[in-house]
């Protein structure tokens, strides 16, 4: 089994400043050798923290943009740019352009020739990838005749040139209104059917949606663990948003609830319930039964702790 990722003790300088500290961690594993193309690494990983804690040096590090101070990384069983992970491997920087004095199909085509393509076959590849991003439609126009959106959605398609098994991207949704965003994440979820991604973010909940685990960096210290996953068995949770504030009497009345461990009032009509979910495996249900016995409304009621919660409550 070859992990999709693994990181030994990689350090990163400028100078005075410690970008990366010692980071170690394995991320999954393919399901065949190394050079087994047809192994799927499905999924997606999320990369958080703040600004400065150093996400971009290991994004550039992981793309061979730079080199690490010290320490070992493999990605697919080899080092970042080797020769055997072309193709295998993209990146999207966040601030990626494209050149404007060239059309999206000659530049998209350019960049299938280089990953060696035919002339024919990088045609191809181009209209492959415009049709996954559903903008076959623009191959002869110029980048500047596209909306903000349409150029993030071409930029992620010259990213899945060559049907990489492993693609980064960094803030893919930055910048974009709504519309633009939900496409990109459905764009996203579609294809970590097929490939493993990994996303640098700050949308919390975007991320929570596309990802099943989660790496946190933080001063360029890193720690991993899994989104919704839940330590203790014994202790669950569950998110629930009313329709109006919870006062003193809702309060009271959730907190005779059987199997309750702790009510916290985070906002005025958001609570998070912590309940012994060996005593009380089905407490879901005993709360809505509570509300609608009530005729207290709600709005939504989510099982376990969102990902900013897992991250820093």
């Amino acid at each position: 089994m070859t992990a999709i990722i693994q990181c030994r003790a990689l350090t990163k300088r400028f100078g005075s400043k410690l970008a990366l500290n010692q980071v170690s961690f394995t991320l999954g594993t393919g399901s065949g050798e190394a050079d087994d193309l047809d192994s799927p690494l499905r999924g997606a990983t999320a990369l958080v923290g703040p600004n400065g804690a150093g996400k971009t040096t290991l994004f550039n590090i992981l793309a061979n943009y730079q080199q690490p101070s010290s320490g070992d990384i493999t990605l697919l069983g080899h080092a970042p740019g080797a020769s055997a992970l072309l193709g295998r491997v993209s990146s999207l920087p966040q601030d990626a352009l494209l050149d404007p004095a060239f059309t999206i199909g000659q530049q998209l085509t350019f960049y299938a020739k280089l990953q060696g393509y035919t002339s024919h076959g990088a045609q191809l590849e181009t209209d492959r990838v415009l049709a996954l991003v559903n903008l076959s439609e623009v191959l002869a126009l110029r980048p500047t005749s596209l909306s903000h959106g349409m150029k993030k959605r071409i930029a992620i398609a010259q990213a899945l040139i060559g049907s990489p098994q492993l693609v980064l991207l960094d803030e893919p949704t930055a910048g974009l209104d709504p519309a633009s965003a939900r496409q990109i994440r459905a764009l996203i979820a579609d294809l970590s059917e097929q490939a493993h991604f990994i996303i640098s973010s700050h949308n919390l909940s975007e991320l929570e949606q596309l990802c099943d685990t989660v790496l946190l960096l933080e001063q360029g210290v890193m720690s991993q663990q899994q989104i919704g996953h839940a330590s203790d068995n014994l202790v669950q949770h569950l998110n629930l948003q009313l329709v109006t504030p919870a006062d003193n009497e809702v309060v009271a009345l959730l907190n005779k609830l059987p199997g309750l461990i702790s009510l916290n009032n985070q906002q005025k009509n958001r609570l998070v319930m912590s309940y012994n979910g060996q005593e009380q495996p089905r407490f879901d249900r005993l709360l809505l039964d509570c509300l609608y016995q009530h005729g207290i409304d709600y709005r939504q009621l989510v099982k376990g702790k969102s990902l900013e919660q897992q991250l820093f409550d």
